[in-house]
């Protein structure tokens, strides 16, 4: 058997972190069996849907590597699902019903004020249709047995169908809700791994009923925890927090990829440098039932682990043209974004501002400057400065190192010294020590 997975969402809005884990599972989860994974565009909301959003996240779901095989959009196969649709009424399976919601509404707060589950209560066959109002249409559930099946990650479930509601499948207007046209679209794509939240273990249980009334068996299914804020509360940063925000804040895809690979798995949180990696060893028997806390801090520490390993290679058509993968093992220790590189480039090989100093320091700077003057710099020119200073002001420690890094570099703290001043070489070493005695 191939094994096909497929991401459906839906173009009303940019992709978040809860649902690029849903896309990054199905992935991965496709890729290690060497299967399939298709995106289906869930556009069947006309007033919501835009051709903006569903460029969004086709552009998104590309800049996270995870492409997929095969796509198609529901608004593109409306004959299929009327097909499907009318064999479901011949058989009576779906059947009009004529309640308006506040009649719905009613009925359930009467049900509940007896301690009865609020479950929708089907008309007596040959109920007339109320005069002028257009049905709505429900899936009418079978309850002679119950609904089971073995989730991998939940492992056995078990639905009674009388406690269930027979489910809306299409409006008023002859719009389709989601349940129906995405059990028509797994038949007709062949998924065979159904992976998504555990908010959806109700809506597999009615649909497993839809796919044996279409004649087919149902697909495996997994339905992982929810994602939940670092503090245990659902955030709306969840909601906000996705690859649009990634990308502005110059973030690694591969950082928030292994990050939503492993939380709430029993795997370690490791930053990994490719997704086959991260496919080779996807399981979902690693999965937790508790849900999974996720903290964006975490990316940034995986952000800057992840370039601490990555060869030049890898990354040199994003930086500076002239940088090389001297400059890069260089500075690579010191990034906690790739756009902190070039920063870093123009301490080496660009100009910086002077740094305010105080007079002792500018005095120190151009005492600095002078024995620099007199220095070999092929031979370890930081040790021999700071070893000929120290003897010449007795200086040491951070009155020694302090000022000489803030006039050779502008900045508090960063990459060793060494290193920097071997590669920003002496003439410019020389310049900036003076700079920063006349400022």
């Amino acid at each position: 058997m191939t094994v096909i997975t497929r991401f459906a969402p839906s173009p009303t809005g940019r992709l978040h972190v809860g649902n690029i884990r849903t896309a990054l599972h199905n992935f991965l989860f496709a890729r290690k069996h060497g299967g399939k994974f298709i995106l289906r565009i869930d556009d069947t909301d006309r007033e919501r849907s835009t051709a903006e959003f569903d460029e969004a996240i086709r552009d998104d779901l590309g800049w996270l590597g995870l492409v997929a095989d095969q796509m198609v959009r529901q608004s593109e196969r409306f004959d299929l699902y009327e097909r499907e649709f009318d064999r479901l009424k011949a058989s009576g399976r779906v059947y009009p019903a004529y309640e308006t919601p506040e009649e719905l509404e009613l009925r359930r707060k009467v049900l509940l004020g007896r301690g009865l589950p609020p479950v929708y209560e089907r008309q007596p066959e040959g109920t007339p249709a109320p005069e002028g109002r257009a049905p709505h249409w429900r899936f009418r559930l079978d309850h002679d047995a119950p609904i089971a099946w073995t989730d991998l990650i939940r492992g056995e479930q078990r639905f009674d169908p009388k406690l269930l509601s027979d489910p809306v499948i299409r409006r008023e207007d002859g719009s389709w809700l989601y349940l129906l046209p995405s059990v028509i679209d797994d038949i007709d794509l062949g998924v065979t791994h159904v992976v998504r939240g555990e908010d959806h273990v109700s809506n597999s249980a009615v649909q497993i009923q839809m796919f044996e009334a279409l004649g087919s068996s149902p697909p495996a299914f997994a339905h992982e925890a929810l994602l939940v804020a670092a503090e245990g509360k659902l955030s709306k940063r969840l909601g906000s927090y996705g690859a649009e925000h990634l990308r502005e804040e110059g973030v690694e895809p591969m950082a928030m990829l292994s990050l939503l690979a492993r939380i709430g798995t029993s795997q370690p949180v490791e930053p990994v440098a490719s997704l086959d990696e991260l496919a080779a060893s996807f399981d979902f028997s690693t999965f937790g039932r508790a849900p999974a806390h996720f903290d964006s801090h975490e990316i940034e520490l995986l952000n800057a682990r992840l370039l601490h390993h990555l060869d030049f290679a890898a990354v040199a058509e994003r930086l500076p043209e002239a940088a090389s993968e001297e400059d890069w093992l260089l500075l690579r220790p010191n990034l906690q974004r790739l756009s902190d590189f070039g920063d870093w480039y123009d301490v080496l090989h660009g100009t910086i501002d002077p740094p305010d100093l105080s007079h002792d320091e500018r005095l120190f700077a151009r005492e600095a400057a002078t024995a620099a003057e007199a220095i070999d710099w092929g031979d370890s020119p930081w040790r021999t400065l700071t070893e000929q200073l120290k003897a010449s002001t007795g200086r040491k420690g951070r009155d020694l190192y302090h000022p000489l890094r803030l006039a050779l570099t502008g900045r508090e703290s960063g990459p060793e010294m060494a290193g920097l001043v071997e590669r920003m070489g002496k003439p410019r070493a020389i310049e900036r020590l003076n700079d920063a005695s006349r400022r």
